[in-house]
């Protein structure tokens, strides 16, 4: 099976499919790891987005926040990651929910929002102006911003595949965000990296997702 087959069917379910299978935890639990005292005064780094933030299907401390996490602390940096990841939810619902990040005061947001938008066939316009208003906010209240960029399967469309595939580094240069060029780089249609079913990373994808991260990211802490 081609890449871009493969990558349709991951896709194409993660839309209608994040609802369905409950994480080991609560995906609203805010903290990839228990906080101490002495984590609260730390820096807060955020990982903003759907269910690939989340980490859906997988225990707590295996999704990518809390891998990212470890890789932090193992490189020597003082950071605490929250996971603000919500099943399901698209730029629009994020965008509702983009107070409740500022409000942690994060030094970094990693926002990875837009599959379910195109896999609902939203506006490619629409989806960028929601990512310039999360971008912008998070901006205006003193975050650095890293935007991760998704693609949209060819089978939507040239036209509406190629005008969404330009919303992320487009979004990027208009904001000055730093771009992550696909969240999902090495792991999309790989099935010995995707859960049972197909759509969600396991431990050892979310391993190769914060490779992808921690290239854009390292730099700025």
């Amino acid at each position: 099976m081609t890449r871009d087959i493969l990558l349709i069917t991951i896709l194409a379910l993660v839309c209608f499919s994040c609802g369905g299978t409950k994480p080991k935890k609560s995906e609203h639990a805010p903290e990839a790891r228990s906080p101490s005292p002495d984590r609260e005064l730390l820096p807060v780094v955020v990982a903003f987005g759907d269910s690939l933030t989340s980490g859906q299907g997988v225990v707590e401390d295996m999704n990518y926040p809390a891998k990212l996490q470890a890789k932090i602390n193992a490189a020597g940096y003082r950071y605490r990651v929250v996971n603000a990841g919500v099943s399901g939810e698209t730029s629009s619902q994020g965008l509702n929910r983009v107070r409740s990040v500022i409000a942690l005061h994060p030094a970094v947001v990693v926002v990875e929002f837009g599959a379910n938008d195109g896999l609902r066939g939203i506006p490619a316009e629409s989806t960028r102006e929601n990512l310039m208003a999360i971008v912008g906010r998070l901006q205006s209240a003193g975050s650095k911003v890293v935007l991760a960029g998704m693609q949209i399967p060819p089978n939507y469309g040239p036209e509406y595949t190629s005008a969404f595939r330009n919303i992320f580094p487009d979004v990027a240069k208009k904001s000055h965000a730093f771009l992550i060029p696909f969240f999902l780089e090495g792991v999309g249609g790989r099935s010995d990296l995707n859960q049972e079913d197909g759509i969600h990373p396991t431990a050892e994808g979310y391993d190769v997702i914060v490779e992808n991260v921690w290239k854009t990211l390292q730099p700025l802490l």
